[in-house]
């Protein structure tokens, strides 16, 4: 299996809000958006250089690193024939996903993009 990039570091956040106000200032990440919907705020901030971070109310424990791949049922075919587990598939903007359980305990997910508008179409949105 290859992957493609680590387009996403998705990351549990107490106040999106206040931590997303950090990475800006601080960091001098650019905000990309902070949507508040389904009754969670979440946030992406891109730092001059890797891979976004998203800030997620709703997301608890470590953080999940999100990379790309090519085709996500060829690459979770071939996880699971590595004897890796796989998540049922779910939805974010961009397209269809699916976190991997990975031996040593790490997050991790693999996405495939099928709407790459959607990220463009959410960048400037700020709720909050």
């Amino acid at each position: 299996m290859k992957l493609e990039s680590l387009d996403f570091i998705y990351m549990p956040s107490e106040d999106p809000a206040r931590d997303l106000e950090w990475f800006e200032r601080t960091l001098g990440a650019e905000v990309v958006f902070a949507i508040e919907r389904f009754g969670t705020r979440v946030a992406m901030a891109r730092p001059a250089t890797g891979p976004a971070i998203l800030l997620a109310g709703h997301l608890e424990g470590d953080p999940i690193l999100v990379f790309r791949v090519a085709s996500l049922d060829e690459a979770a075919r071939e996880l699971e024939a590595e004897g890796g587990s796989v998540s049922e598939e779910f939805e974010i903007p961009p397209g269809r996903i699916r976190e991997i359980e990975a031996p040593g305990g790490q997050r991790l997910a693999i996405y495939e993009v099928t709407r790459s508008e959607r990220i463009a179409g959410m960048s400037g949105r700020r709720d909050w």
